[in-house]
C-alpha cells in the first residue's frame, strides 16, 4: 500500500477493519464503500460456495445485481481459473448483458466482481498496484467470510433458512422461463411459413439450450444448497481433528448411514459448529477424557449426540453450553443437556432439515371476484393471456391487469406460483 500513501493506507485499514467486523448480510455494501475511491463501479457482486443460503453478496445498481445469476458468476470464475489475466480490460455477460468487469478469485475460491470499472484519481496514479492492493483486500474479506460462515452465528442461520424457503419461488421463475421455451417450439413447429427440415432444426436448438440451461442452473443450485450428510460429517471430523491430534482428548465418532439424505447447507454449517461449541464446552469441565459424538438423520431431522465420561455437571447454563441454544433455536430445532453425576453429560439436537412452510392465506378470504375467480381457473390450468382472453371474451390487457391482482391479493409472486396454489 505505499503507493497509495500512508495516511490513505492507515484509512483503508480502519475502512477494512470495518467490513471484516461487519455482518454477512453487510459486508458486499461496506466492501463496495471501500473500494469506490480506488475503483469505481457500477455494483459489487460476490459470490463463495461458503454460504450456502446465499451464494451471491451484491451492492450497487439494482438493475444488475437484481438479474446477476450463479451461471453467470460460475462462468467467469471458471474463466478465471482457466485463463488467469490481468484482471483490467476484461467483460462478461453479467446481469444478461455483456459489460466491463474486473474480477478476482480468493484462496477461499470466493469471487469478487465489480462492474462497469473505472479508476479513480487515486487508483489511477499507480493501477498496477491499486489491482495488487484491491486483490489483497478481497483475500481477507474472502476469509472472513469464510470464517464467519464457519461459526455459524443465528443471525447468518435465520438468514440461510430464509433463503432456502425462497428457493421454491426460483423453482417457480424457472418454470416460467421454460413455459416460454416451450410455446416457442410449439409455435416453429406450428408455423406454416418454415419448411419442416428449418422447424425441426430451430426446435432442436431451442430445446439443447433450454435443456442446457435448466441442467447447469438446477445441478448448480443442488451442489451450492446441499452436503450429503457422509461428507458433512467428514468435514466436521476435519475440524475436530486438532483436538484428537495435539491434546489427550479421545474422540470417538459414530458416523451416519451414508446413504442418508442430503443436508440443507445451512443445518450442515450449524451442525458442525454446534458440535465444535459443545465439545470444548465439555473438555472445559475437569476429569473429561472422552467425548462420543454421533450423528444420523431420520428423513426429517438431524440428530446429533455428544457424550462425554466427566462428572456429569453440565446443564444449559453453563458456559459454552447457554450460546448454542441460540443456534438451534435459529433453525428451530430442540436442543436438551442431561447430566448424570459421576457418569458424565450428554447433549442431545434435533435440527429440522426442511425450513417451516409459510401460512397460506384460506381461499375464501383472497376477496376475488367472480371474474378474478374464472382467469385464476385458466391460469391454474396453464392457460396463457391469449387464450385466457380467447375464452372469456376479454383482450389481453385485461387479462393481465387482473392477473396482477391476483398476484397482490393471493400473496404470490410468480405466475407459475399462483397456479400452484390456486390447484
Amino acid at each position: 500500500m505505499r503507493s497509495l500513501g500512508t495516511a490513505r493506507s492507515i484509512e483503508l485499514l480502519d475502512a477494512l477493519h470495518g467490513v471484516v467486523a461487519s455482518s454477512l448480510l453487510d459486508i458486499a455494501g461496506g466492501f463496495s464503500d471501500l473500494l469506490q475511491p480506488l475503483i469505481g463501479h457500477s455494483a459489487l457482486v460476490i459470490f463463495t460456495e461458503d454460504c450456502t443460503g446465499r451464494p451471491q453478496k451484491k451492492a450497487g445498481n439494482p438493475a444488475i445485481i437484481d438479474k446477476v445469476t450463479l451461471v453467470e458468476l460460475d462462468t467467469v470464475r471458471r474463466w478465471l481459473s482457466t485463463e488467469p489475466s490481468d484482471p483490467w480490460g476484461q467483460r462478461a455477460v453479467i446481469g444478461g448483458v455483456d459489460r466491463p468487469i474486473t474480477a478476482w478469485t480468493a484462496s477461499t475460491g470466493a469471487l469478487l466482481v465489480l462492474t462497469d470499472p473505472a479508476l479513480t484519481m487515486t487508483g489511477a496514479a499507480d493501477p498496477e498496484s491499486t489491482l495488487a492492493v484491491v486483490g489483497r483486500l478481497w483475500q481477507l474479506v474472502a476469509t472472513s467470510i469464510s470464517q464467519q460462515v464457519a461459526a455459524a452465528p443465528p443471525a447468518y442461520l435465520l438468514d440461510s433458512r430464509a433463503a432456502s424457503a425462497d428457493r421454491a419461488k426460483l423453482i417457480a421463475d424457472l418454470t416460467d422461463a421454460h413455459s416460454t421455451t416451450l410455446e416457442s417450439l410449439l409455435a416453429v413447429l406450428r408455423s406454416g411459413s418454415v419448411s419442416a427440415e428449418a422447424a425441426r432444426q430451430t426446435a432442436t436448438e431451442l430445446a439443447a439450450s433450454a435443456m442446457v440451461t435448466l441442467r447447469a442452473v438446477s445441478d448448480r443450485d443442488k451442489s451450492l444448497a446441499e452436503e450429503p450428510v457422509a461428507q458433512a460429517f467428514a468435514r466436521l471430523r476435519d475440524d475436530l481433528r486438532p483436538l484428537v491430534r495435539f491434546g489427550d482428548l479421545d474422540v470417538q465418532f459414530i458416523e451416519p448411514p451414508a446413504n442418508g439424505r442430503a443436508l440443507p447447507g445451512e443445518v450442515a454449517q450449524a451442525g458442525r459448529a454446534i458440535v465444535r461449541g459443545a465439545v470444548l464446552a465439555l473438555v472445559e469441565q475437569a476429569g473429561v477424557n472422552r467425548v462420543r459424538v454421533q450423528w444420523d438423520c431420520d428423513g426429517s431431522n438431524l440428530l446429533i449426540q455428544i457424550r462425554d465420561d466427566g462428572a456429569g455437571t453440565l446443564s444449559t447454563d453453563s458456559p459454552g453450553v447457554a450460546p448454542l441454544t441460540a443456534r438451534v433455536a435459529a433453525l428451530g430445532g430442540s436442543f436438551d443437556v442431561q447430566a448424570t453425576a459421576g457418569w458424565g453429560s450428554e447433549l442431545t439436537v434435533s435440527l429440522p432439515l426442511d425450513a417451516p412452510l409459510a401460512p397460506l392465506t384460506p381461499a375464501s378470504e383472497w376477496g376475488l371476484s367472480p371474474r378474478e375467480q374464472g382467469v385464476l381457473a385458466l391460469v391454474a390450468s396453464g392457460a396463457r393471456n391469449k387464450a385466457i382472453a380467447a375464452e372469456l371474451v376479454i383482450s389481453e390487457n385485461t387479462v393481465k391487469f387482473h392477473v396482477a391482482n391476483l398476484l397482490r391479493k393471493v400473496g404470490a409472486s410468480t405466475r407459475a406460483e399462483l397456479a400452484s396454489l390456486a390447484r
